[in-house]
C-alpha cells in the first residue's frame, strides 16, 4: 500500500509514531507528482526544494514534542489563489504570471503552524471563474477517473491532486460550488464552511461576499480535522467571525437517529441525470435506514439562484479585478501609448476570455440605468433565498441533494456553451448566496465509471450536523481509489 493511499490523519499518525519520516512522506508525494502530472496537470507550481527543507524543520519539532497535531508533517497542496509568501501565486492567470506575495493567507498560515508541509500550488479556473478548470492560462486539468473528462472547478487542481493521490489533502476555495462540485466529479470529499468561519485574508478575491476557503480530502474525518485547523477569527478580515464551536471532529459519530433530513423536490426535477438521481436517493434511503427521518419538501426560488448568483458574483468580480492594471505588479503589455492604452492592452492580453466575459457582465449590471434593474434585484433575490433556507431549517437539520446535475463532462464540451456551464451550478450556488455550510462526498459511480457526489447542506454555523450525517453515510461504503491513483 502506498503512503498516499492513506488519509491525511492516518499518515499523520504514522509520522507521529515514527513509522514514517516527514522527509519520506514529502519525497513520496513529489515522486507521485512527477509521475502523474503529465497526465492530469493538477499543479501550476511545485516547490520541491523548499518542501524538503521544511520537512526537516517539521521533523525536529515533532521529535522534540512541540508539534503534536494530527496534520503535523503531512504534505499539502494549496489552490493557486491563496497567497503564499515567497511562492509564486498566479490565480492560473497570465496577468499574475510573476506575482510572488510578501505575505501568507491566514488559512495557510494556520496549516503551517500545525506542521503542514506545502508542496506547491494547484491549477484552477482563471481567478476561480469557471466550473471545469479549463480556463486556466496553464492548460486544462484532467480528471483522474478518466483524463478525457474535466475534474470540475474552479478547485479542480486541488480535487484532482487528492483523487490522483499526489497528496492526501488540499485547500480550495468555494464561491458558488468550487469545492463541492469538483469534489463530486473527482470522487473526493470537500467542505464549504459557513461564511466567515475561515479567514479570507490572503485569498485573492473573486466575489467577496461569497468566497470561502475549505478543505478537500479523501474522507469526512480528514475534512473535519483540517477545518478545525484552518478555522479562526482574524482581525485582518472584517467578515471573520469569532466562533467557539470549532471542534468539528467531535461530530464524527455514526448516529443519525432522529435527525430530520429534507430533500428539495426542486432538486429532483428536469435536468438531473437519472443515474445521479438514483444514487442520491439511494444514499437518502441508507440514512433513513440508520434512523434519520427523510422527507421531500418544496424549497422554492431554486430557478432564481443561478441568475442572482452570476449577477452578484460578476459585479463583485468587476470591482475586485480592477486592481490588476499592469502598474504595480503582474503582467504589463510591451507596446502601448500612454497610461490608458497600457491599462487596456495589459488587461486585454493578461485576462482570459471567461474572466473578460464576467468583468463585462459585472460592469454592465453596476452601470447607471441598470444597477436597479439587475444588481439590486439580485440582492433582493439573495435575501429571499436566505429566507427560504431559514424556513426549511426550522423543520430540518440537514438538506440533502446532488452536488451537480451530471457527472464530469468531457474536456471541451462546456467551454463552447458558457450558459450550460453556468446552469451546472444550480445545486451549489444557493449555499454561497445564503452563507451556509455544505459538504460533498462520493455516493457511487455512473455507467461510465465516473463519480457521483452527494451534497449535504446545513444551517449557518451547523457544520457539525452535516459532518455527522456525512460521516454516518460514509461508514456504509469503502473509499474508491481512482484509476490514476492506483498507477
Amino acid at each position: 500500500m502506498s503512503l498516499l493511499s492513506l488519509t491525511a490523519v492516518e499518515l499523520g499518525k504514522k509520522i507521529k509514531a515514527g513509522e514514517i519520516s516527514v522527509e519520506e512522506a514529502v519525497k513520496t508525494s513529489l515522486a507521485a507528482i512527477e509521475k502523474k502530472e503529465p497526465l492530469i496537470n493538477s499543479f501550476v507550481t511545485v516547490d520541491g526544494e523548499n518542501a524538503l527543507g521544511r520537512a526537516a524543520e517539521v521533523q525536529k519539532q515533532i521529535d522534540d514534542g512541540s508539534l503534536t497535531g494530527p496534520l503535523a508533517g503531512v504534505p499539502v497542496a494549496i489552490k493557486d489563489n491563496l497567497c503564499t509568501k515567497g511562492l509564486l501565486t498566479t490565480c492560473s492567470s497570465k496577468i499574475l504570471y510573476n506575482f510572488i506575495p510578501t505575505y501568507t493567507a491566514e488559512a495557510v498560515r494556520n496549516l503551517e503552524e500545525a506542521g503542514a508541509v506545502i508542496l506547491g500550488k494547484t491549477n484552477m479556473d482563471e481567478f476561480a471563474m469557471g466550473s471545469t478548470t479549463e480556463t486556466s492560462a496553464y492548460g486544462a486539468t484532467g480528471n483522474p477517473w478518466n483524463t478525457e473528462h474535466v475534474p470540475g472547478g474552479s478547485s479542480g487542481g486541488s480535487c484532482a491532486a487528492v483523487a490522483a493521490e499526489e497528496v492526501c489533502y488540499a485547500l480550495g476555495s468555494d464561491t458558488g460550488g468550487s469545492i463541492r462540485q469538483p469534489s463530486s466529479f473527482c470522487g473526493v470529499t470537500g467542505i464549504k464552511p459557513t461564511y466567515g468561519t475561515v479567514s479570507r485574508y490572503g485569498l485573492i478575491a473573486y466575489g467577496s461576499s461569497l468566497d470561502q476557503i475549505g478543505p478537500v480530502a479523501k474522507d469526512v474525518t480528514d475534512c473535519a480535522v483540517i477545518l478545525e485547523t484552518i478555522a479562526s477569527h482574524d482581525r485582518k478580515d472584517s467578515t471573520s467571525i469569532r466562533r467557539e464551536d470549532t471542534d468539528f471532529s467531535s461530530a464524527l459519530v455514526d448516529d443519525v437517529k432522529g435527525m430530520k433530513i429534507g430533500i428539495p423536490r426542486d432538486y429532483l426535477g428536469s435536468g438531473l441525470d437519472e443515474e445521479v438521481k438514483a444514487a442520491v436517493l439511494k444514499a437518502a434511503k441508507i440514512l433513513e435506514e440508520k434512523g434519520a427521518v427523510v422527507e421531500e419538501f418544496d424549497l422554492s426560488l431554486v430557478d432564481y439562484a443561478i441568475p442572482a448568483y452570476y449577477v452578484i458574483a460578476a459585479a463583485e468580480a468587476s470591482s475586485n479585478l480592477e486592481r490588476f492594471d499592469g502598474v504595480k505588479y503582474g503582467y504589463r503589455a510591451q507596446n502601448y501609448e500612454g497610461l490608458h492604452d497600457m491599462y487596456k492592452k495589459s488587461r486585454s492580453e493578461g485576462f482570459g476570455a471567461e474572466v473578460k466575459r464576467r468583468i463585462m457582465l459585472g460592469s454592465f449590471v453596476l452601470s447607471s440605468g441598470y444597477y436597479d434593474a439587475y444588481y439590486l434585484k439580485a440582492l433582493r433575490t439573495k435575501a429571499l433565498i436566505k429566507q427560504a433556507f431559514d424556513r426549511a431549517f426550522e423543520k430540518y437539520d440537514v438538506i440533502l441533494g446532488p452536488a451537480a446535475p451530471t457527472t464530469a463532462p468531457k474536456l471541451g464540451e462546456s467551454l463552447c456553451d458558457p450558459l450550460k456551464m453556468y446552469l451546472g451550478d444550480i445545486y451549489t450556488v444557493s449555499v454561497n448566496l445564503a452563507g451556509l455550510p455544505g459538504i460533498s462526498l462520493p455516493c457511487g459511480l455512473d455507467g461510465k465509471g465516473l463519480p457521483i457526489g452527494l451534497q449535504l447542506i446545513g444551517d449557518c454555523f451547523q457544520e457539525k450536523k452535516i459532518i455527522r450525517a456525512a460521516y454516518a453515510y460514509e461508514q456504509t461504503r469503502a473509499y474508491r481509489h481512482s484509476p490514476l491513483a492506483e498507477q
